[in-house]
């Protein structure tokens, strides 16, 4: 496990430790590869999209939003839903001295109040298949900013790009920066219709295009 800055590991050992069911990850060395790494994967994307703030939706046990916090000194919102994930998240976060913000919402409520078309950049990792990740995501960034999707190797890019159509988006690219992962860049165009997001769940449910069993 290198790299220059040391908080990283922490956040790997603070993972690990965690009595509560954050993450299915157990050991730093397990952390560092799944959630730190693939997190980083992006680090040079991010950088390139000059964003001021970011939210990760769905945040869980912090990647990739706080790896990418530190790594790039990025103010980042952890969105999630589940409480004791938020606890987790709120401990590591002062732990560490991310500069990042915690905040305990589904996606789909804080896109219809004070999170909407608000962040020039949203991350989500393994939140969803893309069609659906990107109901949950797109409303939260604003007209000219972009959401990158951390996903498997299974994408059909009609649907993603049909959803983001949807929702004020457009599939601008996808990268692959390692054997079965795939980074989908999505970019807002303009403000989110007024019926989306809808109520929480129907993404799921009723995505919005169809989805492949492995995309996630």
């Amino acid at each position: 496990m290198k790299h220059p800055d040391r908080r990283l590991r922490d956040y790997c050992d603070l993972v690990a430790a965690e009595p509560t069911s954050v993450t299915a990850v157990r050991t730093p060395e397990r952390a560092w590869e799944v959630l730190v790494e693939d997190a980083l994967a992006a680090s040079e994307l991010v950088a390139s999209l000059v964003a001021r703030e970011a939210v990760d939706v769905g945040s869980g046990g912090g990647s990739p939003g706080i790896p990418l916090a530190l790594a790039l000194g990025l103010p980042t919102t952890l969105l999630e839903a589940t409480g004791t994930k938020c606890r987790f998240l709120e401990r590591a976060v002062a732990a560490l001295g991310a500069p990042c913000t915690v905040v305990h919402a589904r996606s789909e409520e804080y896109a219809r109040g004070e999170g909407r078309d608000r962040f020039p950049l949203a991350l989500a990792r393994a939140l969803a298949a893309p069609p659906v990740a990107a109901e949950l995501v797109l409303p939260l960034v604003a007209p000219g900013g972009s959401a990158i999707l951390w996903t498997g190797a299974g994408l059909d890019r009609a649907a993603v790009a049909q959803a983001a159509g949807l929702l004020g988006g457009s599939l601008a690219a996808v990268h692959e920066p390692g054997e079965g992962r795939r980074l989908v860049v999505l970019d807002k165009r303009e403000p989110t219709p007024e019926r989306f997001p809808r109520r929480p769940g129907l993404a799921r449910t009723r995505p919005l295009a169809a989805v492949p069993s492995s995309s996630v």
